[in-house]
């Protein structure tokens, strides 16, 4: 089991994450970055995540702010707390660096952290994936990983509705 202080430790600010990856990078690291509500995981988001950390040496996950997950899904998400999707996250193993971000997109944060690699699931195009340009002006890479067929997290929701 992680230590309650382990798992906090991978919970970072955008400026703390800055310097943090520029130790990373001294070392000749890379790093992938992918984001995300996850406001509830499911076996979709684990395949995901399990595949963007096979693109670099760290993978950084950008958490959509309570806020901006009600802006883009509506007023009764999200279901979890930012902080409780944050704490699920940072538990995962495969999992190097949690980050939040408010605003619609994860833009600034991608240009902040300026990623090796930036990871979308299978329903996105490379036209449509927001920093794709970005990252791949300053020579880094842009994966789109294949959906796991028949979990989403509005279906579950929907699921809970009908019951």
């Amino acid at each position: 089991m992680i230590h309650s202080k382990l798992l906090y430790q991978k919970i970072f600010n955008l400026s703390t994450l800055q310097k943090q990856v520029a130790a990373w990078r001294l070392k000749g690291k890379t790093v992938a970055f992918t984001n995300g509500c996850f406001d509830i995981v499911h076996p979709g988001h684990i395949a995901s995540l399990t595949d963007a950390a096979k693109e670099a040496d760290y993978l950084v996950v950008a958490v959509n702010s309570s806020a901006s997950v009600s802006r883009l899904k509506g007023p009764e998400r999200p279901i979890n707390t930012e902080d409780s999707r944050c704490t699920v996250l940072a538990a995962m193993a495969m999992v190097d660096a949690v980050v939040v971000f408010d605003d619609d997109t994860p833009l600034q944060t991608i240009l902040a952290l300026r990623p090796d690699v930036l990871v979308k699931g299978g329903d996105y195009t490379i036209d449509k994936i927001v920093g794709a340009a970005e990252v791949q002006s300053w020579g880094g890479k842009v994966v789109i990983n294949p959906l796991v067929e028949g979990f989403s997290t509005t279906s579950i929701i929907q699921k809970i509705h009908s019951l």
